[in-house]
């Protein structure tokens, strides 16, 4: 028989404005082993089933924090992705096979969400999230859960969290270390409490040139999942100004005691930040138009390269990957001097001699290429998408990876 408890005003408002909401006899044997929980119950299922999360990013975090939310039982999921599924998110994004390889990424989660709850209604925003979408995307929502990999996209969930007056489930990635918080609460710290201002570009690098142990994301995105429903139900103590430390290789966890800044632009007693402004502008990050005119001066496409190659006048190439990048694959010819090591190898360059300068994806060679020509090295020039553009336009026997 069908179960039925009130709902408490704070959700009330996502249940069309009924009193009461009912557990089907089909969802009371689905969700047995919570029911008996004396801190869950009916009534703690029925606050789930009422309850609406949006998840930013479907990558590593978003994967499993969506499938423990589902099966779960949380009522309305939410999901904000434009991405498609390739082969190298396998090793760590639970939530896509490989045959959803080129699907994507939100209709293969979908399919799968519903494989695991067909009573779970699911959102999806096939879009990039902005400055000028984000509060009305999060309307629907009782809470944000942010698996974003991107500093601009890192600020924006946190001030639009903000001002819309939703807590923020946090996680973030990168090797072998991870970190957790509630931020954007009524008393709690926001973001940007504890990073006050970002890193310079490219000072941190991302997972794809950094890497990333595959099950690491897995613990981080669980432990998000664990913090959204405990907000949920009102029950235990959320991370709320508590920055949450993990590392892997030790198998240790750190906790630090956040404060939440009166001085804060965005949650403080006076803020400055009273609606959502340009957040590639505030972390540093050229516009377009910008980068544009430095491709056009600086750049060299793989194909261009090839053909150079083949005319017999090659430039110098100069891979700025890791050695273990390095073993993987690599262009015949080239030489290895890894990014970090750079500065104190100059001298086995020739400033006169034309440098292409390769990486994985074009994104460490460009800060390369930058670096050297302030240091006189004027022929210095990107190899534009770096190796993995060689394997898709050059030749396709270069190991991707």
């Amino acid at each position: 028989m069908a179960i039925k408890v009130s709902i408490p005003t704070t959700l009330r408002r996502f249940s069309d404005d009924q009193d009461t909401i009912e557990l089907t006899a089909a969802e009371v044997e689905r969700y047995n082993r919570h029911l008996i929980l004396p801190e869950v119950a009916a009534e703690g299922q029925q606050k789930l089933k009422a309850a609406s999360v949006l998840l930013v990013g479907m990558g590593g975090l978003g994967s499993p924090a969506s499938l423990y939310l589902a099966a779960a039982g949380v009522g309305r999921i939410g999901m904000v992705d434009f991405d498609i599924v390739d082969v190298t998110n396998l090793q760590r994004q639970v939530i896509y096979a490989t045959d959803d390889i080129g699907r994507p990424k939100l209709q293969a989660a979908a399919d799968r969400l519903k494989g695991i709850n067909p009573n779970v209604q699911i959102d999806a925003y096939e879009t990039g999230l902005t400055s000028e979408n984000a509060l009305e995307i999060f309307k629907p929502y009782d809470i944000i859960v942010d698996g974003t990999d991107n500093f601009p996209t890192r600020y924006l969930v946190n001030d639009a969290s903000v001002l819309a007056g939703k807590p923020n489930v946090y996680g973030s990635i990168f090797r072998f270390e991870g970190q957790a918080s509630v931020f954007g609460t009524k008393d709690g710290p926001c973001y940007r409490c504890l990073y006050p201002e970002p890193p310079p570009p490219g000072l941190v690098p991302s997972c794809a040139e950094g890497g990333v142990l595959g099950i690491l994301p897995g613990t981080i995105g669980v432990i998000q999942a664990t913090e959204t429903v405990k907000l949920i139900l009102g029950k235990g103590q959320p991370l709320v100004g508590r920055l949450l430390l993990y590392d892997a290789l030790a198998m240790s966890y750190r906790e630090l005691k956040l404060r939440k800044d009166p001085d804060c632009p965005v949650c403080g007693d006076n803020p400055t930040v009273t609606q959502l402004i340009d957040y590639q502008q505030f972390c540093g990050i050229p516009a377009e138009p910008e980068l544009a005119v430095v491709e056009q001066k600086e750049e060299i496409t793989v194909t261009e390269l090839h053909q150079k190659i083949g005319s017999g006048s090659p430039p110098f190439i100069l891979d700025v990957r890791q050695p273990h990048e390095f073993d993987i694959c690599n262009l015949p010819n080239s030489t290895l001097i890894p990014l970090n090591q750079l500065p104190a190898r100059l001298d086995e360059l020739d400033k006169s001699q034309d440098i292409a300068v390769l990486c994985r994806s074009g994104v460490r060679s460009a800060r390369a290429v930058s670096f050297l020509q302030q240091l006189g090295f004027d022929k210095a020039v990107n190899i534009r998408g770096g190796i993995l553009a060689w394997s898709d336009e050059v030749d396709s026997t270069v190991q991707k990876y």
